[in-house]
């Protein structure tokens, strides 16, 4: 964190000093009883209706308290705490926010999609980093919650900022792009998921659209080009340049002669008029779908296309995510409990049709969470695109899995189909079965630590 003297908090944002001194800086800022309480010279957003732990903050001094409590209690402070009164603590973070965000003039990248957010996320801060000091959020953690460590983790040795927006809600990518404000927007793609707080397919677009006014004036929107349900979302509104990323003629950064090799994807890059082959870690169309994104964001925050090209190559894919490991009797494991959605799962499915094709195909599927009244729907889905591919074992975990098993069945397979309430049990019957030529996907929500233990236990470690 850049740091500010409290004298300078206390001018901001018109408070009132209650106690202590104001002859010192902050270097650290959290929200009271959200963020834990961990270092020194910490500023702190404290509510009215929070209980204050005097003695742990005074222990961690000097620290700065803003709050809107009354000043009877705001009196109780010790002597290694600074104490400011404001009016309102809404009012003060945002300003708060506000001010700090403007004080960096760097690109700071915002990413959404149901799917590759993450993992495109990390592309581009992997090949950033070789050039920048670059501040981002870690791994999958996108909550609102985390934006105010997030910002405040850029100081003046930042050359870049690159921040994945999490979507439980309507409302929650408008509220982080208020407080990252970002000069270049990404979303990969618009599947299906969260819609049990946004309602149904069409609230979940229109909660992922959020990005397209939160980007700033005449920043960067980038796009997959070829997705359909991206299309449906207006961008008359934006007053910036669109990039579309994609396979398809008209797209600005368009891939073409993609191939499965060497434990990734290559493809021919089409910008303009030039052409670039690309090599990137990691199996699927779907990659190339990230490696697309992550460059063209490269290329509008100043680094050139071929760094990007060249850097791409020593890119470490992300642990579960299609993870390929020898597992028991040699067999093949394809760990992807990540996470699981609907696109996830059927871009699962692509891989192990090219990967698989030669071997014996065991699917491990568990339970697709959040998906609100569309439950059924959507596990039928997936039930049909599995029941139209050749495979050899169908393994369900889960209540809401049974689904799957069902309208397997229903639809017609040669496929051995087996329905468990959990793991348990499960390994005895794939036992048997794994060898050299059986390849095993594994695929289940992140929260369930039982399905992520089991692809654990069948891969050799």
């Amino acid at each position: 964190m850049q740091h500010i003297s409290v004298s300078d908090i206390r001018k901001l944002l018109q408070g009132e000093l209650i106690s202590g001194s104001e002859n010192w800086s902050v270097k650290h800022a959290i929200y009271y009883n959200r963020h834990d309480l961990t270092q020194s010279h910490t500023l702190m957003f404290v509510s009215k209706n929070d209980e204050i732990n005097w003695q742990e903050i005074n222990r961690m001094g000097p620290s700065l308290v803003l709050s809107n409590k009354s000043t009877t209690e705001l009196k109780n402070a010790l002597e290694n705490t600074t104490v400011i009164q404001v009016k309102s603590i809404v009012q003060a973070y945002w300003k708060f926010m506000e001010y700090y965000r403007g004080l960096f003039q760097i690109p700071v990248v915002a990413l959404t999609g149901t799917c590759g957010k993450t993992t495109t996320k990390e592309m581009i801060k992997h090949i950033a980093s070789k050039e920048w000091n670059v501040q981002a959020s870690i791994s999958s953690k996108n909550e609102p919650r985390q934006s105010l460590p997030y910002l405040t983790g850029i100081d003046d040795t930042t050359k870049a900022a690159i921040f994945e927006l999490g979507l439980g809600n309507t409302g929650n990518i408008k509220h982080q792009c208020m407080i990252y404000q970002p000069t270049i927007g990404i979303i990969t793609n618009i599947g299906v998921h969260h819609l049990d707080g946004c309602r149904n397919l069409e609230g979940y677009i229109k909660a992922k659209a959020e990005i397209v006014d939160g980007i700033r004036d005449n920043g960067i929107l980038i796009i997959n080009g070829d997705d359909e349900n991206i299309k449906k979302i207006p961008m008359h509104t934006f007053k910036g340049k669109i990039i579309t990323v994609g396979l398809q003629e008209q797209a600005d950064y368009k891939a073409s002669k993609i191939q499965f090799q060497d434990n990734g994807m290559r493809f021919v890059l089409h910008v303009s008029d030039a052409k670039y082959n690309v090599f990137v870690p990691g199996y699927g169309e779907h990659q190339v779908y990230n490696a697309l994104a992550a460059i063209a964001a490269i290329k509008e925050m100043g680094l050139s296309i071929r760094h990007a090209i060249s850097s791409l190559r020593s890119f470490k894919t992300m642990a579960r995510h299609l993870e390929f490991s020898t597992g028991i009797g040699d067999s093949t494991i394809v760990d992807d409990t990540w996470t699981n959605n609907p696109t996830s799962v059927e871009a699962a499915l692509k891989v192990i049709d090219t990967i698989g094709k030669d071997k014996k195909v065991i699917l491990i599927l568990g339970d697709i969470k959040r998906l609100g009244n569309f439950e059924e729907k959507y596990h039928r889905e997936i039930g049909s695109l599995v029941a139209q591919r050749k495979i050899d074992t169908l393994i369900t975990i889960g209540k809401r899995a049974e689904t799957i098993a069902d309208q397997v069945l229903k639809e017609g397979t040669s496929a051995e189909v087996h329905q468990f309430k959990d793991v348990t049990g499960v390994l005895e019957i794939l036992k048997p079965k794994l060898d050299q030529d059986t390849i095993v996907l594994i695929k289940g929500p992140m929260s369930s630590r039982s399905m992520i233990e089991f692809a654990n236990n069948l891969k050799n470690r």
